[in-house]
C-alpha cells in the first residue's frame, strides 16, 4: 500500500470523474504548478496506483441494448483447467469482463448483445459450448449507476 496524501487523493478523483484531463488543467483546480501535478501524476502510475486509462463506452448507442451478467459453474474442474475456460472465454467480443469469484459460481461474465434473441445466440453457440461448462445462472441488468469507489 502507498502513502496517499490529500494531493494525491485529489488528482485521483479529479481522474475518475475525467481521466483526460491534462496535468495543468489539474494543477489549476488543485492550485499546483504544472510540473507539481504531472510528477504526482506519474508518481501515481508509476507506483501502480493508476494502472490505466479506459474508454467508458456507450454499449447501447453502439447497438448493444442488453447487458447481461452471467454466473458460471464449472462443471469438471479437474479436467479442464481454469486458464483454459479463461482464454477460450475471453476471446468472446461480446464477454467484457471475466471475474473468477468465490462462491456458488466459478466465474462471472458481463456480456453485452443486441437484444435478448442475440444474447441467447451468444449463450447457445459460444459460451455453452465452452470447455467445462456446467451450469450457468443469467441477470440481466436493467440499469446501472455507477460509483468511483473510495479513495484512500
Amino acid at each position: 500500500m502507498i502513502d496517499l496524501d490529500t494531493t494525491d487523493r485529489l488528482i485521483l478523483r479529479a481522474l475518475t470523474e475525467d481521466a483526460t484531463q491534462s496535468a495543468s488543467a489539474i494543477g489549476r483546480r488543485l492550485g499546483l504548478s504544472q510540473p507539481a501535478a504531472w510528477r504526482r501524476i506519474r508518481k501515481l502510475q508509476d507506483s501502480g496506483v493508476i494502472k490505466a486509462q479506459r474508454l467508458d463506452l456507450d454499449h447501447e448507442k453502439l447497438g448493444f441494448g442488453v447487458t447481461v451478467f452471467l454466473g458460471v459453474k464449472l462443471a469438471t474442474k479437474g479436467r479442464v483447467s481454469l486458464e483454459d475456460f479463461e482464454r477460450a472465454v475471453s476471446a468472446i467480443p461480446e464477454v467484457q469482463t471475466v471475474e473468477h469469484i468465490l462462491g456458488l459460481y466459478d466465474y462471472r461474465l458481463r456480456v453485452v448483445a443486441r437484444d435478448i434473441s442475440d444474447f441467447e445466440r451468444v449463450l447457445r453457440r459460444r459460451i455453452m459450448t465452452l470447455p467445462g461448462v456446467g451450469n450457468v445462472e443469467a441477470n440481466v441488468l436493467l440499469s446501472e449507476e455507477r460509483r468511483p469507489g473510495p479513495i484512500g
